[in-house]
């Protein structure tokens, strides 16, 4: 079956790793005739910081209004970014904050109600995730807190799933053919759509 995909790379150098890993799976997900739209945040004009907060929320400056376009038609969202910190970059984050507001990304029943509308619901996601620790350790000893923040407390809160996660590292010490290797998997999750 064929996707609607939207890739969102979170890393904000273009020709860093996770750039060519993006790459990668674009070029799977478009040899596949998947529809393929992308967007790298690094190259995007936008303020990230949610100055005050959700009591008065900041119009979207153009690339943040295309980008929700994009979110709108997508199927299928794939996110690519390094773990920084134990978590997302802060470009991604502040992208989250601007973009995935009350009234687009979920909505609240009522002011006093704990339940919600998951305004984002039949969308699914991969979380395309490099490390310089090991993902053993990331998730025995530190209890993943990057990947439960983006797939939980964010898209999952929004209604994306299944939210599928990728982990590649530690990249600093990785070999070339490691490298490879990774990117041949990541290829093949474009060609699948997944």
């Amino acid at each position: 079956m064929k996707k609607n995909i939207l890739i969102i790379l979170g890393h904000p150098n273009s020709e860093s790793f996770c750039g060519t890993m993006a790459d990668a799976y674009e070029a799977g997900a478009r040899s596949a005739g998947h529809t393929v739209a992308r967007l790298d945040l690094g190259c995007l004009r936008f303020d990230p910081v949610l100055h005050k907060g959700y009591a008065e929320i900041q119009p979207l400056e153009p690339d943040l209004a295309s980008a929700r376009e994009a979110i709108s038609s997508a199927d299928h969202l794939v996110f690519v970014y390094p773990v920084w910190w134990g978590g997302p970059p802060a470009l991604l984050k502040g992208f989250f904050d601007r973009l995935f507001l009350p009234g687009f990304a979920f909505k609240f029943q009522s002011s006093t109600a704990l339940g919600w509308e998951r305004l984002l619901a039949r969308r699914s996601a991969r979380l395309l995730v490099t490390m310089d620790t090991p993902p053993w350790y990331y998730r025995l000893v530190y209890r993943m807190p990057g990947h439960n923040q983006v797939r939980r407390t964010i898209l999952g809160f929004c209604g994306v799933k299944p939210v599928s996660i990728s982990e590649f590292g530690p990249v600093k010490t990785s070999s070339h053919e490691t490298r490879s290797k990774w990117l041949g998997n990541v290829r093949k999750l474009g060609l699948l759509g997944a």
